[in-house]
């Protein structure tokens, strides 16, 4: 059974020495911020979390696909009516070529409503002789380089909140309250430049979906199954405060769970199996993910499932693998071959963008599409090849028409990344980008279908 003991307390925790933790000059003021925490509401309710995690055993047993995206880093000044809606309509957009041209059920979750925390390989940053200390997201000091901005400041935490509170109101009246219905598939991206190879498909495929609706009403169902979508957030749980003072009891099952977000991962850096973050982790009931980079061994992985899920629960574990696209065809066959061999049945998704970062010729921190479409391609042919099922896309992405990734149908190249790079963290994927990649993912799932054996559709019939 899952692990009985209360959760630990915060000084529990610390002792652990959790790493990639702010420090805090104030402690009065962290604790007034604690407290206040703990009052309020919580974000996400648990029933929605086993509606997760039910989905994500789908995923697992290789029936249903997790689609996760969204910002690096969100920013408070990114709150914004226009830019929650962006995001959402693109991975909408994405969701709605994977079901149509791929016939899977798609699981949509969103790096949102909570991604306001970097683990940061440097804990300071140097410019022109002055160290400060690294920004480390807004859930933790000012991005501008100065002293004041860079302290870390236990209010932000409350921000967050409110912030995390306000995008999961509007996502959640976009998603039920008909932005999301499936005749409004053109609107979506009715902005797009159609002159795109991106946009020309997506309007092309909208058209087949408008005439696969009229044929549905037409034969008599009901036109309001198409309203509304299931739409879930997520976040790498990393401040310790934030994410206990967000753990709550369910009144229903007296378990734990942590309500700042549906589906809450243990990042690369953080994922020590006697490490703080999994200790409180492995008490909650959340569906959880991990990431496994390009260190990760076989025997790492299963140790961590055995931590976080010791009665192999259907839908608990996802690991989220970023090796690289020059790597994960080394690195990845052993780990799934031998976690597969455990009798484990995992959710296996693939993050293609962590991996491939590199820095352009004027300083600029970038991806190249085409690294992030081979470790993609790698993560579906190592699946292939072992007859596991290749469960799922974890991208940063936004709905804006940046430049911060090279490359893809729009050909952008180094010297565009000055145009608009917007990111405070790592480059995200325009919705260009977005779009191209899941038409590659799509055909990839489509291929893969044909020819296993048990087709993903079996399961419905």
């Amino acid at each position: 059974m899952l692990d009985a003991s209360p959760v630990p307390s915060l000084d529990e925790l610390h002792a652990l020495n959790p790493l990639q933790q702010p420090t805090y000059a104030d402690q009065g003021a962290l604790a007034d911020v604690i407290g206040k925490l703990r009052t309020l509401p919580p974000l996400v309710f648990a029933g929605e979390c086993d509606e997760l995690r039910a989905k994500m055993a789908s995923v697992a047993a290789g029936e249903a696909f997790l689609l996760q995206g969204g910002d690096c880093a969100e920013t408070f000044e990114g709150v914004t009516a226009d830019n929650i809606q962006n995001k959402l309509r693109t991975l909408l957009s994405m969701a709605v070529v994977l079901t149509y041209a791929a016939q899977v059920p798609i699981v949509k979750v969103g790096r949102m409503a909570g991604q306001y925390a970097k683990p940061r390989s440097s804990g300071s940053e140097t410019r022109d002789g002055v160290t400060l200390p690294a920004y480390r997201g807004d859930a933790v000091n000012g991005f501008a380089f100065s002293p004041a901005s860079r302290e870390p400041d236990p209010q932000r935490l409350l921000g967050v909140y409110n912030a995390s509170s306000a995008t999961l109101n509007l996502t959640r009246a976009f998603v039920t309250g008909g932005f999301a219905h499936l005749r409004r598939v053109h609107s979506w991206n009715a902005n797009f430049v159609l002159s795109s190879g991106a946009g020309v498909r997506y309007q092309d495929l909208a058209d087949e979906i408008d005439r696969a609706l009229a044929f549905m009403v037409a034969c008599g169902i009901d036109d309001d199954a198409f309203r509304t979508v299931d739409f879930y957030s997520s976040h790498e749980a990393l401040v310790m405060e934030y994410e206990h003072a967000l753990t709550r009891i369910d009144s229903r099952t007296r378990q734990p769970y942590g309500t700042s977000g549906h589906f809450l991962w243990i990042g690369e850096r953080t994922r020590q199996l006697d490490g703080a973050h999994v200790e409180l982790m492995r008490h909650i009931r959340n569906p959880l993910g991990v990431k496994l980079g390009p260190t990760t061994t076989a025997d790492t992985a299963l140790e961590l499932a055995d931590r976080l899920d010791p009665d192999h629960e259907p839908g608990r574990i996802t690991f989220i693998t970023r090796m690289g696209a020059g790597k994960v065809r080394d690195i990845l066959p052993e780990v799934v071959a031998k976690v597969t061999a455990s009798g484990r049945q995992v959710a296996w998704v693939c993050d293609p963008m962590h991996g491939n970062t590199f820095e352009a010729r004027n300083g600029y921190k970038t991806r190249a599409f085409s690294d992030v479409v081979e470790e993609l391609n790698g993560f579906f042919d190592v699946h292939e090849e072992l007859g596991t099922w290749p469960g799922g896309v974890h991208v940063e992405l936004t709905g804006d028409d940046v430049t911060e990734c090279v490359g893809g149908s729009d050909d952008l190249v180094e010297a565009d990344l000055v145009n608009r790079y917007e990111t405070l963290c790592d480059p995200r994927l325009n919705r260009n980008q977005s779009l191209e990649l899941a038409f590659l993912v799509a055909e990839r799932l489509t291929s893969g279908r044909i020819r296993r054996a048990k087709a993903v559709q079996a399961a419905a019939v």
